[in-house]
């Protein structure tokens, strides 16, 4: 059945991916209303988080949000599909790191580098640095449940030849890297809400008390890698500027939860200047009501 799906899906988005851009980006708006007014795909999920976080934005300030969100998320998950065709240059001039110099001079300390990214802006795009990189830029990313559009996925990701490693294989294959002095740099989405198991610090994000995923500080600390963050702006449709901002050149000395402070405050600055960029279809703040396991730090 998997295999049926695939086959029955895979020209659709191949011939989607072809399309030429004006014809891309009107083939997504009729998506946007499918999605919004008729399917309504995760309306009241998305609602509940914008008035969770914007208590103090009218009822018609979080509907207009809302809609500029799912335009972009319909614009966003259709480019994933544009990898599957558009050029190397193309897609460098449309996802374009400004201080492309100071990530370089990060590349030249022969220090690997953990790139913290959030759900914000187009994270789908961001193998387009590993084409300007002196080193190479390595994707984390989740696997999908259907072998063939798992295969999919890791195909147009990995399409320019991007190194990809699947979320649950994470710490072991950086962790290899190191002991064979592999010098790479990162990008890892560290915005998702932990299992509850693992929800061993709990601060305010976007003024809410939750738990926060703590993988990338780990393993920054452990292997004592430089540690940024991805600044991602959209500048209009099919067109991102992307720019890396430090958070810690030494990262072992850090003292405990600086590294994931820090990053938390960059990407709600973010979300609070332009909210429409953020992935609102998913539950971040779902453990807010749940009690606070014992021995858990709350910040």
């Amino acid at each position: 059945m998997q295999l049926l799906i695939y086959s029955l899906v895979y020209p659709i988005i191949l011939g989607i991916s072809k399309l030429p851009w004006r014809l891309f980006y009107a083939f997504s708006t009729g998506i946007y209303f499918i999605i919004y007014y008729i399917v309504r795909y995760r309306r009241k999920t998305v609602t509940e988080n914008l008035q969770l976080v914007f208590p103090e934005k009218s009822k018609e300030e979080i509907f207009s949000i809302r809609k500029k969100f799912y335009k972009h998320m319909c614009d966003m998950f259709l480019e994933m599909t544009k990898s599957l065709s558009i050029s190397r240059e193309e897609l460098i001039k449309r996802y374009k790191v400004t201080n492309l110099d100071e990530f370089h001079e990060f590349e030249k300390k022969n220090k690997s580098i953990i790139a913290l990214m959030g759900h914000y802006g187009s994270f789908e795009w961001s193998n387009a640095i590993d084409l300007v990189s002196i080193n190479p830029c390595v994707g984390i990313y989740k696997q999908i449940e259907n072998k063939y559009f798992d295969r999919l996925a890791h195909r147009i990701r990995g399409r320019f030849n991007s190194r990809l490693i699947a979320s649950h294989k994470v710490a072991r294959q950086i962790i290899k890297d190191k002991q064979e002095d592999t010098v790479c740099a990162y990008g890892m989405i560290s915005d998702q809400s932990p299992k509850i198991g693992n929800a061993k610090y709990w601060t305010n994000f976007m003024g809410v008390k939750v738990p926060i995923f703590l993988g990338g500080e780990f393993l920054a600390q452990r292997l004592d890698v430089i540690v940024l963050y991805l600044h991602v702006e959209k500048v209009k449709r099919g067109h991102y500027e992307v720019r890396f901002i430090p958070i810690s050149e030494n990262s072992k000395t850090e003292e405990k939860y600086h590294i994931t402070k820090e990053y938390l405050r960059l990407l709600e600055g973010q979300i609070r200047e332009k909210p429409q960029y953020y992935l609102w279809t998913h539950k971040r703040w779902k453990h807010r009501n749940t009690p606070i396991p014992e021995g858990a730090v709350v910040d």
